[in-house]
């Protein structure tokens, strides 16, 4: 993990090392105050070759040049937080780049079971905490360790008997940090966990706002986000525990030190181990060692926070990406002739979903699935593009095994209508594109025409620019399946796949969508599934898919004949 931690420094390591020089000169410059206070009191004050005059012009300039060191020292603190803090962020910007191309490449697996809510918290507040570490970290830690050993190196020069009798009070110090080191670090996991918890429930919340205005239920949605509140309470409360028990612990240290500077410089002074002027020094320095102590203790929040932020960060980094053959070829224009061969698929949490299913589809033909819900139908859409892998069997698309295609090459030239459809935030335009990004103006609009939303677009103040909100609100169900479907018309795919497309729609919608639907279908490999039969009647051939099987098949006409489960069907969609 530190290794990792490290690298994002590489890009930045030459403003890196002028931070830490900077840091170094900070350090030094500090040592400064405690060396002048011991020259002016031991050599400067108690001088009788001086008279009054000359030992004034001395402690003057003494104070002037240490003004200037200290005008210097502005300067660099200011360099060390502003070009520190940037390259924090900009590690910060790294990661999560890295994280967002990470996310790009799992599976679909991984989805199924993560909140976006989580996943965004890790990619938002965790990943700050990583940046403060990544800048405060290095800066206290080489300022404070500097500064501690070069005042423990002067204060031994002072007097090795006084330095040792108060650096003896450090071992409980880092007994006292390694303690409850353990115990903070947990809690702080814990707290994270409760932070994201709240992210997801409240990400759920605001999505679903209308309908929970809709259905009134604004009382539920409070009681289930003071769940998430209760228990981050709780875990913080936790981890506020384990900090006050560190911090009251450690400030009791410190705390030591200046009773011990007290009672055992008093007692070497007074056996004149020691000089006034030394014991003065003494007092005076303490500061300077207990100060960067104290900044090194506070610094262990800091460090929990991102090291635990850290950890959830590489949780995702490590997580296993889609897998795709070392030697995938890749295609560039598919026929579409599809072969189920034996195919069985299961969840990680639902079992037998799909049991030795085997179907063959001929290039530029319409089939339908259709079955009662949870039957595989979907499932054997999500298998086609390769979403995911099978459990046993194969699929070949042109007689070639899906896992020997590239991803790229195989999800292009398949494109997917669902009943659920997904629209970006931005414009017509812009989610029209998406389906081919560098097509012209000219075939937006052509593909638009196709799917039957032109004059629409072209009624609205600002046109194909309009902006359609969050997952397309300001739209209708109809309008946002009509710009998916021109959507994959632009695309321009040799297989489709029509995911119950028209089943949220009425009626007089539904059959002016079914129109654009027919016309995308022409000359393509076509796999609609359907609860409405009425749509599908004109397909080649139709498969009945229960409880992960094809339990028959065949036309319209042939499977009514059979009285079989599909004549169930129709009987009870159609005379009721």
């Amino acid at each position: 993990m530190f290794r990792k931690f490290i690298s994002y420094y590489k890009p930045y390591r030459l403003m890196f090392c002028l931070d830490m020089l900077a840091s170094l000169f900070i350090s030094l410059i500090g040592m400064g105050y405690p060396i002048l206070t011991n020259t002016i009191l031991e050599k400067i004050v108690p001088n009788e070759e001086l008279v009054l005059n000359e030992k004034i012009r001395f402690i003057v300039l003494f104070g002037i040049g240490l003004l200037a060191c200290y005008f210097i020292r502005m300067l660099l603190r200011y360099f060390v937080q502003y070009y520190g803090h940037v390259i924090g962020v900009n590690m910060q910007a790294d990661m999560r780049r890295d994280m967002f191309n990470k996310l790009q490449k799992l599976p679909f697996s991984y989805y199924d079971e993560q909140e976006t809510g989580k996943i965004m918290s890790r990619m938002t507040n965790d990943l700050m905490e990583v940046s403060e570490l990544a800048h405060h970290g290095p800066e206290n830690l080489f300022i404070c360790g500097i500064t501690i050993i070069l005042s423990f190196l002067y204060l031994l020069s002072l007097n090795w008997i006084f330095t040792l009798v108060i650096f003896a009070c450090v071992p409980f110090l880092v007994v006292i940090s390694l303690v409850f080191r353990k115990k903070m670090n947990k809690a702080f996991t814990e707290t994270r966990k409760s932070v994201a918890e709240i992210n997801a429930s409240l990400e759920s919340s605001i999505t679903g706002i209308r309908v929970t205005k809709a259905f009134t239920n604004q009382d539920k949605e409070l009681e289930k986000f003071e769940i998430g509140n209760k228990n981050y309470v709780k875990s913080r409360s936790i981890a506020y525990k384990s900090m006050g028990q560190f911090f009251s612990s450690t400030t009791f240290i410190t705390d030591l030190f200046n009773v011990v500077v007290l009672i055992a410089g008093g007692i070497l002074v007074g056996y004149e181990k020691m000089s006034l002027a030394n014991y003065i020094t003494f007092v005076v320095s303490i500061n300077l060692f207990i100060n960067p102590l104290t900044t090194l203790i506070n610094f262990v929040e800091q460090y929990q926070n991102g090291v635990t932020g850290f950890k959830r960060f590489l949780e995702i980094l490590e997580q296993k990406e889609e897998q795709q053959a070392d030697d995938a070829i890749e295609v560039d224009r598919l026929k579409g002739d599809i072969e189920f061969k034996d195919v069985s698929f299961e969840y990680e949490t639902t079992k037998d979903v799909l049991k030795n299913v085997s179907f063959h589809i001929s290039s530029g033909k319409k089939i339908a699935l259709v079955g009662s819900s949870g039957g595989g139908k979907t499932t054997i859409c999500h298998l086609i593009p390769n979403f995911y892998k099978v459990t046993e069997g194969n699929i070949y698309i042109d007689g070639l095994d899906i896992n020997s295609l590239t991803f790229h090459s195989l999800r292009k030239n398949i494109g997917i209508v669902q009943q659920d459809v997904f629209l970006f935030n931005g414009s017509i335009k812009e989610n029209i594109l998406y389906g081919r990004l560098d097509a012209s103006f000219e075939e937006v609009v052509e593909a638009a025409k196709k799917a039957n939303i032109d004059e629409y677009i072209r009624s609205l103040e600002n046109g194909y620019d309009t902006q359609i909100g969050e997952r397309g609100i300001k739209l209708s169900g109809g309008q946002k399946q009509r710009l998916s479907i021109a959507r994959v018309f632009l695309k321009n795919p040799s297989i489709l796949i029509l995911d119950e497309a028209t089943s949220a729609l009425d009626n007089a919608t539904e059959i002016l969508i079914q129109k654009a639907l027919d016309e995308l279908c022409i000359g393509r490999t076509t796999i609609v599934v359907a609860h409405r039969l009425s749509t599908i009647q004109n397909a080649d051939e139709i498969f009945v898919v229960l409880n992960g099987k094809i339990q028959e098949h065949g036309t319209h006409k042939d499977l009514l004949e059979k009285k079989g489960e599909y004549a169930k069907l129709y009987e009870a969609q159609f005379h009721r």
